[in-house]
């Protein structure tokens, strides 16, 4: 009977140690989970100060100040151009020019071969804008994401992959600035 108590006893400890081990592994499994949503939390915060930064500085949103950016560097583009060059779909990067041209930040010209097409060009007050506006004109997000090394990158880009995998997200909203949400 002594003898099947201490095994019971050793057996029973044993338990305890692994469940307390299991316990620990789980405790740091949360951790890691809370310092990586802080650190989302960190980079959201970051893109909205930007963004608000932006706003105070110049009246315009993240998004606009992007628009006038591309129109600056690349005249004669076309909307779809603006569209490709920010990664948002066309639509959205047609209401993001017509509250520029509603301000008379850019302007809107045809190409005498093809009517239809139109071509954007910085009027003088955009220029104005872009001067007196804090950079990057992309965003923080996008810039920084360009500053990284490519392994980074790389591996950022396969770890998100599977998170969006895990949320069960499809590919709605991957054309919608930053700005915007």
């Amino acid at each position: 009977m002594r003898r099947r108590n201490i095994i019971w006893r050793m057996t029973t400890r044993k338990r305890s140690a692994t469940a307390e081990i299991a316990a620990d592994a789980r405790l740091d499994e949360d951790a890691r989970a809370v310092r990586v949503l802080l650190q989302f939390r960190q980079v959201f915060n970051a893109v909205k100060t930007h963004f608000q930064h932006v706003e105070t500085s110049v009246g315009l949103g993240g998004a606009q100040l992007w628009a006038l950016g591309v129109i600056r560097d690349t005249p004669g583009i076309g909307t779809g151009g603006v569209a490709e060059r920010m990664n948002i779909h066309q639509s959205t990067a047609s209401n993001l020019l017509g509250v520029l041209v509603e301000r008379g930040l850019v302007a809107a010209g045809r190409d005498d071969g093809d009517k239809r097409a139109v071509k954007w060009r910085l009027m003088p007050a955009g220029a104005q804008v872009l001067e007196a506006s804090p950079g990057p004109f992309t965003g923080v997000l996008p810039q920084a994401l360009h500053e990284l090394d490519e392994h980074v990158l790389e591996r950022m880009e396969e770890d998100l992959a599977l998170l969006l995998k895990q949320l069960g997200a499809g590919r709605k909203g991957r054309k919608i600035p930053l700005a915007r949400m």
